[in-house]
């Protein structure tokens, strides 16, 4: 067996690397072809039932105005019923012929199952399903945090919330062979300094997504959402200044939702907002030693510029 292993170790990278030289090239050029395809019969939103989580603000209310404005049905949920409602009143205002309210706690799994069941009993179908709840952690540095069981929450709407409903809903999705869009984060790879319990949680849900999409085939389409910074509740000014990040640029949330409803559209399996974020994937893939130094150097080791009084 060691044998076995020792020759594996010598052959199969070479080998590898001699198979993906030959077979990229045209696979590049196929993927373009099919590209063109997807964007000739692009996928009308018009009178789908779309279920979005955490539809109350940010993304997930966005994602909501854009679906609205092409026609579709949409279930809203969220656990401010307040909020929920002037966003399903906008959304009505835009074009949707038909909106529900659904108040329910994502990391519960019975309510999970409750709204999912409402949604499929109120329409008769379920369409896409759209996983955008999620929270962020309080930003510190892992060595600073005192009681970790407060974390589990993180966990438990990032990662099990979408689980859950996606469970639910499955069955229906499949008869229908339509969508699950997913909202995790750039975070998942770019390792962000003072948020490993929210990039963990969303690492988890990539991995998790892409085990289902080998599991799913052409049954169920999955979009997998990484967007960057982007302008929403969980990431004002204050927020951006005291993790030191206040450099950084950030999107409109109504210019990703666009991003989220067109990728979902077309079929894409990824989609990072802003695509330019792309290049910090690939820094890491290539030179992680100096993208990982780099990132210390900015977020952790980066002094604090003095506030003025």
């Amino acid at each position: 067996m060691d044998l076995l292993h020792n020759l594996l170790n010598i052959v199969l990278l070479p080998l590898t690397l001699t198979v993906l030289f030959l077979f990229t090239p045209p696979f590049l050029f196929l993927k373009f072809l099919w590209s063109l395809k997807r964007s000739i019969y692009f996928e009308n939103a018009a009178d789908k039932v779309i279920l979005i989580t955490r539809a109350s603000s940010g993304i997930g209310k966005h994602v909501a105005y854009e679906n609205a404005k092409r026609g579709a049905r949409l279930a809203l949920v969220a656990r401010r019923e307040d909020c929920l409602r002037v966003v399903a009143n906008k959304a009505r205002k835009l074009g949707s012929p038909e909106v529900i309210v659904l108040c329910a706690d994502v990391s519960k799994v019975e309510e999970c199952k409750r709204f999912v069941d409402e949604a499929v009993s109120h329409f008769g179908r379920l369409d896409h399903l759209v996983n955008n709840a999620g929270i962020l952690q309080l930003h510190c540095l892992f060595e600073d945090f005192t009681q970790l069981f407060d974390i589990a929450s993180v966990m438990d709407i990032n990662f099990w919330g979408s689980m859950y409903s996606t469970h639910y809903a499955v069955p229906h999705l499949r008869k229908r062979k339509v969508k699950v869009v997913v909202i995790a984060s750039t975070g998942a790879w770019l390792s962000t300094p003072r948020f490993s319990f929210y990039n963990a949680s969303k690492t988890a849900l990539i991995s998790f997504f892409e085990t289902l999409r080998t599991e799913f085939g052409q049954d169920i389409g999955i979009t997998i959402v990484n967007p960057g910074v982007i302008e929403s509740e969980m990431t004002q000014s204050d927020y951006l200044s005291e993790t030191q990040a206040d450099w950084f640029p950030s999107e409109t949330t109504k210019g990703c939702a666009k991003a989220v409803l067109d990728s979902a559209c077309n079929g894409d399996m990824y989609l990072t907002e802003p695509s330019w974020m792309k290049a910090g994937f690939w820094a890491k893939t290539l030179c992680f030693e100096v993208f990982e130094w780099c990132l210390h150097s900015l977020l952790v080791s980066r002094p604090r510029s003095s506030k003025k009084d």
